[in-house]
Parts: structure tokens; sequence; C-alpha cells
């Protein structure tokens, strides 16, 4: 099975319009959304029947039983995160917790263990295709792991044989890591601003660390020419096969609106998309 792996760099470059644009064109048996901190893709892919669900958990939290605590207050000064309070009693704080479990090892009277503790859940479609996807509850640190399992869950599908799109996480942190990680290309989705630039560069760097191939588009490219011709240099000096470029589109703000992807409709952004996908078949 081939993995296509969307990326940014940073949000709101239009990552998802395109992978949801590219999921529909080539009919893809096999799709992830490994934006777990923030997933929308089903928004645009419409779906008969409601996902399988279940729990996804963590890192452990502690918890201090006050029936066996002597207040020696080892734990306290211990904590590298500050997630011990003292109030009437010694108590952890869920979300500073980091599940490292220095607390459990330091208490000489074991008031102290370490619970299992949910961070998200997972979700499947399984309909003609299979649809992968997740939500990282808030204040959870463990978004990479997640991403992995939302991969797992993808790949040990019978419907993920020829072809997988995923659409990864903005930035270049734990969850881009975990997305990049086993996949066959990388399409970054750059935007023509200053912040867009530096962060397509970071990220083409982070999958250079990979060894994974990786293209460029530019999204929105008419909103600043210069710097799309900025975007278009960097790739040909770095020997980065840059394949397309798509408009500003206000059709595809309509398109979105209504659920629908950007090559539902007839629209300009639709048409560029498709010469980018014919241009990234024959990169897969």
């Amino acid at each position: 099975m081939k993995q296509l792996l969307i990326l940014s760099g940073k949000g709101g470059t239009g990552k998802t319009t395109v992978a949801a644009g590219l999921i529909r064109l080539s009919q893809a048996p096999a799709f992830a959304d490994c934006d777990v901190d923030a997933p929308n893709l089903h928004l645009v892919i419409s779906h008969r029947t409601s996902p399988e669900t279940r729990d996804y958990f963590g890192l452990p939290k502690a918890l201090i039983n006050p029936e066996k605590c002597v207040g020696c207050d080892l734990c306290r000064q211990h904590c590298r995160f500050g997630a011990i309070n003292v109030e009437e009693t010694y108590k952890v704080d869920y979300y500073k917790c980091e599940g490292c479990g220095v607390c459990q090892f330091v208490c000489p009277e074991a008031a102290i263990r370490m619970e299992p503790a949910k961070a998200g859940d997972l979700m499947l479609y399984q309909e003609d295709h299979v649809f992968s996807t997740a939500q990282l509850k808030m204040g959870n640190g463990t978004s990479g792991m997640l991403v992995t399992e939302v991969k797992k869950q993808l790949q040990k599908s019978p419907l993920a044989k020829d072809l997988a799109i995923i659409d990864g996480s903005p930035g270049i942190g734990c969850p881009v890591i975990a997305s990049i990680s086993g996949v066959d290309l990388v399409l970054v989705v750059a935007e023509p601003s200053l912040s867009g630039i530096s962060d397509m560069i970071r990220i083409l760097a982070t999958a250079k660390k990979f060894k994974t191939k990786a293209l460029v588009c530019v999204n929105k490219h008419d909103a600043h020419s210069e710097n799309t011709h900025r975007i278009a240099t960097y790739c040909q000096e770095h020997n980065i096969p840059f394949i397309g470029k798509i408009p500003y589109d206000p059709m595809a703000v309509s398109a979105i609106n209504q659920g629908k992807t950007i090559v539902d409709q007839p629209c300009p952004s639709g048409e560029a998309l498709k010469s980018i996908y014919q241009q990234t078949l024959s990169y897969l």
C-alpha cells in the first residue's frame, strides 16, 4: 500500500482542503486524519454510518490515597511538573501530571498509584472505504502516540490495499513526526506568506531527515505573487519538485461550507488541484 501524506508546516494553509480533494479525485479506499488535536476531514468527507469508537489511553496519572498519605512532602518536592498540591490533603493536578511515576517511586508509604487515564477517542469508519481518525482530549500531550494508533488501525483494515491518503497535523512536532514515519510521499501545501515560507522550509527539512520524498504546491498563490515565486525558486534550488499553484477561490469557501470538496463542483481551485493530483500520481 502506497501512503501519501499531506502536510503544511503551519495551520490555515488549506492542507485539509487539498487532502479532501485528492481523496475524492483518487477515490482512495483508505484515508486518515492525523490532526488529532483538531480533526476536521470528516466535515467534508461524508459518511453513511457512525464510526466504531474506542478509548485511547495515553500515559497514566498519579493518584494519592489520603488514608495512606502521612504528609512527608517527598512527592511534592520531587515532582518536576508542579502537579502535586497541598490543601487539606495532598492532591494531584490531572492536567499537570505527566505520568512519570517519580512520586510513586519516592513515596515511603506506598500511598501513590499510577492509574490508566483516557486521553482521547479513536474512530474508524468502514463502508466501501476505511477512514481512521481520532480526537485527543483537551490538555493531553500524547498526540504523537495517538497518531501512531490512527495509522495502525488504518493499516489493519482489509480495505487498505492500494493507496492511503493521510491528512497530517500542522507544525513539525510529535504528531507530524509520527505521521511521516513509514509514508512513501509527502505533499507540502505552502502558503505565500513569510511565516508560510519559513514553516515550509522547516517541514521540508523534517521530511529530509526521514529520507522521505517531498513535493510542494502553493495554495492561494495569487495572494502574494512575489512570495509564490520565492517558494518556486527555493524548490528549484533544492531539487524539490514544485508541482502547481492553486488560486484564491471564493467558490472553494462555498463548497466547504456545504460539506463538499473543491472538486465536487466546477471552480478554479478544483481545476488546479486536478493538475496537481496527476503530477502527484507520477511521483507515487
